[in-house]
């Protein structure tokens, strides 16, 4: 968001074809007089203020769009779903405009919004006696403090009579809101929960960034930016250190301690860096490179310990299918049990049903020990890279002469592969469509945890209803029929006596 002192030169500016390389759409939700009044109410009241600096005419939003959404979606009907949808919320009048840069490789919108509101009729006061405004517009109370040394009113200065009217609003006062810290954040979400419903590819979806979470942001380079060479090199060490975040989750660091080395080496590092230096952005890079060491010496130490019990856990954990009861079995078994006698069977309820939660799990478990393969290859290309250095710092006499440049080739190669395979570690899980390494955590742990309870429902309905459990119902079924009860062993015998009789006779 961008503050405008100039708010009719900036409509102009981005609603001109002859200014903007690719303009697609222009959209208004009042006419440019509107523009006009309200430039000319808070140049007034900015004047009145006294304060110092430029007025504030009116506010700026730049949104970036999807690529792909200029062969979905007609320019038009787009800008006008973004504007009317922020004018909905918070009550203003803006003027938007559709763009593409140059190489048609930023598709954005330019929103330009009011911070007042039009009253429903103009306020006017009324003057109840003369009323004296000095060159700077302000009110002063007797008309002497207005007249020069020959009893004349100066230049600039003004009487306004009784009964005149001597203020006008239009507007309604400023809305705080749009000052408020938390404002643009909210914008962010809005817009970003908009362009989700939009896309068509789960890939295009967007993340609003946290700024209080483990990870640092970037910066966008803009056009003919004069510090572009600063920040390109600051974005290149934030990007260090969100790799080694990315690492430190994969290698079993918990997210407080991330969190704290964070505050205690970079957050709190640079507000001490300001109070004592003021703004020196230079000084940036070696403070996030302090904090890099920090993590990545934690990871070393989670990673001896534990690396033994990790592999094994990784080796050991497979997905488990699913048998499902056969359904020729299960006929064949009832074939047989209607031959016997009809005995009360237990209801049988509805199967478990897998959700989607559930369903990608084994998609989940294959990326997660791609990870884990990943940050192995890692581990053991420093480990090797600590031995360099070591034997590096215990030569002596000429060998410290002859083989230390040799040595120091060597580590500064598998330093340059080391980084190279951390950033591929982070690559892993955006291939799949995650933010970051901590987002794809989030979703393997959830889906485990309900894969885990949808295959204890399983095993459970399994024992109970399962084909092992008919098969101990028809064992005891046959066993009833081998081992009548008395009375019906009783009744067999005499039937025996009475046929032996009969023959007899």
């Amino acid at each position: 968001m961008s503050k405008l002192p100039n708010v009719r030169g900036r409509i102009t500016y981005i609603s001109s074809h002859a200014k903007q390389e690719n303009l697609y759409a222009v959209y208004e939700t009042a006419d440019r007089h509107y523009w006009t009044e309200l430039a000319k109410c808070n140049q007034q009241e900015f004047e009145k203020s006294g304060t110092e600096g430029k007025c504030i005419e009116a506010r700026e939003f730049i949104i970036a769009l999807p690529e792909s959404f200029p062969n979905l979606y007609e320019p038009d009907k787009l800008l006008q779903l973004f504007t009317d949808r922020f004018k909905e919320k918070y009550g203003v009048e803006c003027v938007s405009a559709l763009h593409h840069n140059k190489r048609k490789t930023n598709y954005h919108i330019h929103l330009i919004f009011s911070e007042r509101k039009l009253l429903p009729e103009p306020m006017e006061k009324t003057a109840t006696r003369n009323m004296f405004y000095g060159e700077n517009g302000r009110h002063v109370r007797t008309k002497k403090e207005i007249l020069d040394e020959n009893g004349n009113v100066r230049k600039g200065c003004k009487i306004v009579k009784k009964g005149e009217v001597y203020e006008r609003d239009l507007f309604t006062a400023k809305n705080k809101l749009f000052k408020q810290e938390d404002f643009v954040d909210e914008v962010k979400h809005f817009y970003t929960d908009l362009i989700n419903l939009l896309v068509k590819d789960d890939k295009e979806k967007l993340h609003v960034f946290d700024s209080s979470g483990l990870y640092l942001a970037t910066k966008k380079i803009g056009k003919n930016n004069p510090k572009a060479e600063q920040i390109q090199t600051d974005n290149e060490m934030r990007m260090r250190w969100n790799c080694e975040v990315d690492r430190a989750i994969v290698s079993g660091v918990s997210e407080t301690e991330i969190q704290q080395i964070k505050k205690k080496y970079i957050t709190d590092r640079i507000r001490e860096s300001v109070d004592i230096f003021g703004s020196q952005p230079e000084r940036l890079g070696s403070i996030i490179m302090t904090a890099v060491t920090v993590l990545a010496l934690l990871i070393s130490k989670v990673l001896d310990k534990a690396r033994e019990l990790s592999a094994k856990f990784f080796e050991n954990e497979i997905v488990q299918p699913i048998a499902e009861p056969s359904e020729k079995k299960t006929a064949k078994i009832i074939s047989q049990t209607d031959k016997l006698p009809k005995q009360e069977t237990p209801k049988i309820p509805p199967k478990p049903v897998m959700s989607a939660e559930a369903a990608i799990y084994p998609k989940l478990l294959k990326i997660y020990k791609e990870l884990n393969r990943q940050n192995g290859i890692i581990f053991d290309a420093e480990r090797e890279r600590n031995e360099l250095e070591l034997e590096r710092d215990s030569l002596k006499g000429l060998a410290k002469l002859t083989k230390k440049g040799e040595l120091q080739s060597r580590i500064d190669r598998k330093n340059e592969e080391i980084n190279i395979l951390k950033i591929g570690l982070s690559g892993i899980v955006k291939r799949y469509g995650y933010q970051n390494v901590q987002e794809f955590y989030r979703t393997y742990h959830k889906s485990h945890s309900v894969y885990a309870k949808y295959r204890e429902q399983v095993a459970e309905c399994e024992k109970t209803y399962g084909e092992d459990n008919q098969k101990q119902d028809k064992r005891s079924v046959l066993e009833s029929l081998k081992n009548p009860p008395k009375k019906a062993a009783d009744y067999q015998q005499q039937s025996a006596v009475k046929n032996k009789d009969r023959g007899a006779r």
